[in-house]
């Protein structure tokens, strides 16, 4: 299993989770101090890994991934495109070298580890995963150009989804869509507000994600949300647009801690701090999400789709009343 973005929160999760089960597992980032703790710590605990650091904005770093993976192990069965950042601020105030750099990142990065690894995918029937968000569906505000990217990922992953289908390709492609998850994102983040930013409510817990990723290594899906609140928040916006843009309003208090910004580079153009699985934020963090372990069983994902629709239809009603 090849994971970028393998040194902090969910792709570290992930590779920890992975690594337990018994994966031989490659881990992709730009810290490698960071990875090299990582690796001798599954090593410590009888796991198999290894390391790469790599830029997954640039194709050549990404291919080095693969022939890194090829030579160690003679195969790649899974590749997570996990790597991600984010920028605080208002599009208008956020220079094009800053909004260039995340999409760098987020998209041609996954561009990048996604036609790297089909061919290897090809060969061994695997499962390519890809981390879009609930952004991937909906927009909020402060995080435009993080939105953007992630309906860019979700567009690019459809698409390669029905090419590799058409042409009989023995490939699966998953998506998986989280909620706000409580890693440090918000302080690798660039920052151009004058305060500590975080994540709206509900958060949940990273080893959510790494849940789902693990199931869709065995059990592959179309795509999978994390948290039901992310699943409720999409299927309101599909239904009510525009009474989903006046609440999304409120996400820009929401984004702010009352105190000061403590890094406003984060790590959006160098590595940052890495090692940790979570974040610090500030309110409750939701340790389990019933929604997204209740979907992984395919048999209960049909009538958990059905209640997200009603349950954000009648939301609909009631604003539409008051």
């Amino acid at each position: 299993m090849v994971i970028t973005g393998a040194s902090s929160g969910i792709g570290l999760a992930t590779a920890r989770s992975a690594a337990a089960h018994g994966a031989r597992i490659v881990l992709a980032a730009r810290n490698g101090d960071a990875l090299t703790e990582i690796q001798e710590e599954i090593r410590g605990r009888g796991g198999e890994a290894i390391h790469v650091v790599a830029d997954v904005g640039r194709r050549e770093a990404v291919q080095a991934i693969a022939d890194a993976a090829i030579e160690r192990y003679g195969r790649i069965d899974t590749w997570v495109n996990d790597a991600g950042l984010s920028i605080f601020g208002r599009l208008e105030e956020v220079s094009d070298e800053d909004h260039d750099r995340l999409f760098q990142t987020n998209f041609w990065g996954v561009v990048y580890g996604s036609l790297v690894a089909v061919p290897h995918l090809k060969r061994s029937g695997g499962v390519l995963i890809n981390l879009g968000s609930v952004a991937s569906d909906i927009a909020f505000p402060l995080q435009g150009m993080y939105c953007a990217s992630k309906h860019a990922i979700k567009g690019f992953t459809d698409a390669l989804r029905i090419e590799l289908d058409e042409e009989g390709a023995d490939v699966a492609v998953t998506l998986i869509k989280p909620a706000a998850i409580d890693t440090p994102f918000p302080q690798h983040a660039r920052n151009y507000t004058d305060h500590e930013p975080k994540l709206p409510p509900p958060v949940y817990d990273p080893q959510e994600v790494a849940l789902a990723i693990l199931s869709a290594s065995e059990h592959p899906q179309r795509d999978i949300y994390v948290g039901g609140a992310g699943r409720l928040m999409s299927a309101f916006q599909a239904v009510a647009p525009r009474t989903f843009d006046r609440i999304g309003r409120t996400m820009v208090g929401q984004q702010m801690r009352d105190e000061p910004p403590r890094h406003r580079s984060g790590a959006l153009h160098e590595a940052g701090d890495d090692g940790e699985v979570r974040g610090d934020h500030p309110g409750y963090v939701q340790r389990r999400s019933f929604y997204t372990r209740a979907a992984l069983h395919p048999a209960a994902t049909g009538l958990l789709m059905t209640a997200g629709v009603a349950a954000a239809a009648a939301l609909m009603r009631g604003g539409a009343r008051r």
